[in-house]
């Protein structure tokens, strides 16, 4: 019975969590991907882009593109972003392995809350035990060196 319970499909590996920064790096690097998108599209269905004008349309395209984006990524077998992937980190469960698109989604979502608390959801990653912002803890997700 013990050797069931002991069993490496029920316990937590030893991973080396990814903390705050290395994390707004990432997103840093996703933010800008996503601006060019952005504008890109802006340039071709609308005909140009204006940053004083606001586009309702544009906006809820850059949105949907953002919810695939991330979802699509982080539930991928490589279960990262392009910049989690520039700098190294995944998003996981308890055990390392990749996330239902579900879950992606749902941690995506979560994001929204931890902005509207002043970005203290994001912030969580630097003193938490296990390094998981509100939205990780809210999806059960890890963000963990590769």
């Amino acid at each position: 019975m013990d050797q069931i319970l002991d069993s490496p499909t029920t316990t937590e590996r030893n991973f080396e969590y990814a903390g705050f920064w290395i994390r707004v790096a990432a997103y840093f690097i996703d933010g800008i991907l996503l601006m060019i998108v952005q504008v890109a599209l802006a340039y071709i269905i609308f005909g140009g882009y204006s940053f004083t004008e606001t586009n309702y349309a544009l906006t809820g395209i850059s949105t949907l593109i953002g919810i695939v984006y991330f979802s699509v990524m982080e539930s991928s077998s490589r279960q990262a972003t392009i910049g989690k992937m520039a700098v190294g980190v995944k998003v996981g469960n308890l055990r390392g392995e990749p996330i239902s698109f579900g879950n992606a989604v749902g941690r995506y979502f979560a994001k929204i809350l931890s902005t509207i608390i002043l970005c203290i959801g994001f912030m969580m990653a630097g003193w938490d035990s296990k390094k998981q912002a509100l939205h990780d803890r809210l999806a059960d997700t890890y963000v963990f060196y590769a």
